[in-house]
């Protein structure tokens, strides 16, 4: 049984280290959440499996990692400063605070008061000072999302790699937003990681190049262990577009709290580099820009044939590391109520623990030591992390490692002693088998190829 609970999955993630709440000593901050010993692991791994698909896997995209703080003329001139904000409606009688999308039949969600202020715009990115004094005549922004910084870095990444169109610039990195409301555990916080991929075309190819990446990515979050009958795609219409956006395609994901949106796949056009480009004249730029002022740099392509610059359109697929981290934990969280055990059926490269070594007594020395050896020799294949698991109790390990997701549980008993075989378990099947040392390792090879 797939859970639908989200009640279960924090329960699961705060008594098994995937995910606590941050400042809890303190009452906590809201929309903020720490990554514990399990959940940095399978959140490592997701972001390992995406930055794989992108960089490795590929021959036209390349890597980068920019700075958080975001200069004010960056996202002045991309438009943050006056459209990256949300309705804000306040409820007179209870003193909350709503988006305006929240309310219910124009009620307050929490007191069901109509006794509300009009809708007034709130910006939701954060800012700070630079330098020793805070007079405001000098300030910065968190970023409130990645792709700004790749598109600055538009040229760098041109130059130093002699790249020609269509190609890509990935990035994975934390943005922030100043959320009215966080809501739905991780769905929506104010610190987050995102996935971005800005991928840049000639004009006229990039409906082509939209429909590509929908398909891609819709294909790969099933791949990741997402039922694809909990997955749609939807078109969001023109009037809800954002200010860059063209088209954009949601894959919407049923999560437990509901039906929202994994990733986005937006046709940015050419706004974002038209906007930070200089001799904006030059071009003939579809989107409407604003006048750019300060740029030193021309954000533009040659033409090998008629030697014409042009300005690129660019195609954003767009994920949140937290709602993928969210619903691969929806979709692996089973009840086994036939083996009244609770398992994390991850695929196995996204597992926090690929293999825990289990000496079969935690007192014995030759026990412990010969599985400490083969931990040891399993971490060295570099596959992932292995634990050495000694707390003594067999059936309670495999229950715990069981609901971790830990795909291989191996036993170190006295017969290994003798000609060092070990018993290895499977997670999902519960099936045991006998292995040599050689069998072993191949095995643990190939169960993770």
């Amino acid at each position: 049984m797939v859970s639908s609970s989200m009640e279960e999955l924090v329960s699961l993630c705060k008594r098994r280290g995937f995910i606590f709440q941050s400042n809890d000593i303190y009452g906590g901050v809201k929309g903020l959440y720490d990554y514990g010993p399990m959940g940095v692991e399978l959140k490592n791994n997701l972001k390992s499996s995406w930055w794989k698909s992108m960089i490795y896997e590929r021959d036209d995209i390349e890597g980068l990692d920019a700075s958080i703080l975001t200069g004010r003329e960056v996202l002045k001139y991309s438009g943050h400063e006056d459209t990256f904000s949300d309705p804000l409606v306040d409820c007179k009688s209870c003193k909350s605070r709503w988006k305006s999308d929240q309310l219910i039949d124009k009620s307050c969600p929490n007191c069901k008061s109509k006794d509300l202020t009009d809708p007034r715009p709130f910006n939701l990115m954060f800012k700070t000072s630079i330098g020793p004094v805070d007079d405001g005549s000098s300030f910065a922004y968190l970023r409130p999302e990645t792709a700004q910084q790749i598109f600055t870095n538009f040229k760098n990444v041109l130059d130093s790699t002699s790249r020609v169109l269509p190609f890509g610039i990935a990035q994975i990195g934390k943005a922030f937003r100043n959320e009215i409301t966080p809501r739905n555990f991780i769905f929506r916080v104010r610190e987050f990681e995102q996935m971005e991929l800005e991928f840049f075309v000639e004009p006229g190819s990039d409906e082509k190049w939209h429909k590509y990446w929908i398909e891609s990515r819709y294909h790969w979050w099933i791949e990741q262990g997402i039922n694809k009958n909990r997955l749609e795609l939807n078109e969001v219409n023109k009037n809800d577009l954002s200010h860059y956006s063209k088209a954009t395609v949601d894959i919407m994901y049923n999560f437990p709290h509901g039906k929202e949106e994994l990733e986005g796949i937006a046709n940015r056009t050419d706004f974002d580099l038209a906007s930070h480009t200089k001799n904006q004249k030059d071009f003939n730029i579809s989107s409407k820009v604003l006048k750019n002022l300060k740029s030193t740099t021309k954000l533009a392509i040659q033409n090998l044939e008629d030697k014409k610059w042009f300005i690129p359109y660019v195609i954003e697929p767009s994920a949140g590391v937290e709602r993928g981290f969210l619903a691969l934990l929806n979709e692996a969280y089973t009840v086994d109520d036939k083996n009244s055990r609770i398992v994390l059926a991850l695929k196995p490269h996204l597992s926090p623990i690929k293999a825990a070594v289990i000496p079969l007594k935690r007192n014995n020395d030759k026990l412990v030591n010969q599985a400490k050896n083969i931990k040891n020799n399993l971490q060295k294949l570099g596959l992932g992390r292995v634990m050495l698991e000694n707390s003594g109790n067999i059936g309670k390990n495999y229950r715990r490692h069981d609901e971790i997701g830990t795909p291989l549980c191996i036993t170190v008993d006295f017969e290994t002693l003798e000609d060092k075989s070990v018993t290895i378990r499977d997670r999902d099947t519960m099936k045991q088998q006998r292995l040599s040392p050689e069998q072993l390792k191949n095995y643990y090879q190939k169960y993770f190829d």
